[in-house]
């Protein structure tokens, strides 16, 4: 789909990391984008600093598990320009055994997990796929609108610590076909990214030897991936209208070990 000028896109966790360089990259684009995020994120700073590029950028504190503030996001996505692509970043990895040290899986931490993961996701597709469907069509596609949404790897290849969230990831994986057959009538593509280890905020707090040991797992290149390099997919994504109703890894053959 060609984003012409007038074109938005809302990016659920667009403050940092994933989101980050994705808002970037549409920016380039000249796309607007609605920067949904929590309060203590970098997301305003992220839309001054778009914006005193020339870009048009705003930051919205949202947080994905409040329907109404999930609303409230595409509506002002809305505001900024058609509504043609909506991403959706937002996720947590917080980790809980089954059994561990400490006891039996602490289940208000891995509910908050699928929530913010999962119906976080989910909140954000029913909000933006009514607004993408009013709009005209574009292109000899008749398109409306573009949803990329992030699994992980850990969908498939989910490691000793990862219930909660190999099954959250999995949910948004598991979402991917139905959600594109329910909006193929109404011109929306629906795709999946599902990340390998990524150099994010995620990762900036890990010592030296054990982000080494990440990057010794991936077959080529042997390193974390750049947020730019997820970004480059999103951008192929809307451009390429072939694409729909899939999930892509983007992991440099990554198959990640039991722990």
């Amino acid at each position: 789909m060609d984003l012409a000028e007038g074109t938005s896109a809302l990016i659920t966790g667009g403050g940092s990391g994933l989101g980050a360089a994705t808002a970037r990259r549409l920016v380039e684009r000249g796309v607007a984008v609605l920067l949904a995020d929590l309060p203590d994120s970098p997301a305003a700073d992220l839309a001054e600093e778009l914006t005193a590029a020339g870009g048009r950028a705003r930051a919205q504190t949202t947080d994905v598990r409040d329907a109404e503030q999930v609303h409230a996001a595409v509506q002002a996505a809305g505001d900024l320009g058609e509504l043609r692509v909506l991403v959706c970043c937002a996720g947590v990895a917080t980790p809980g055994r089954i059994l561990g040290k400490r006891g039996p899986l602490d289940l208000e931490t891995a509910h908050r997990v699928v929530q913010i993961n999962l119906l976080g996701t989910m909140n954000a597709i029913a909000a933006a796929a009514p607004v993408m469907s009013e709009l005209d069509p574009v292109g000899n596609d008749g398109e409306r609108g573009v949803i990329v949404m992030t699994a992980s790897v850990a969908a498939q290849d989910g490691q000793i610590g990862q219930l909660a969230y190999a099954a959250s990831k999995a949910g948004v994986a598991g979402m991917t076909l139905p959600a594109a057959r329910d909006l193929a009538s109404h011109g929306v593509r629906v795709m999946t990214i599902a990340p390998g280890v990524f150099n994010t905020a995620m990762m900036a707090g890990m010592a030296d030897e054990v982000r080494e040991s990440l990057e010794a797992l991936v077959p080529h290149p042997s390193r974390l991936g750049h947020p730019h390099e997820y970004a480059d997919l999103v951008a192929h994504i809307v451009a390429n209208p072939m694409l729909n109703g899939e999930v892509i890894r983007l992991d440099g053959a990554l198959r990640m070990p039991p722990r």
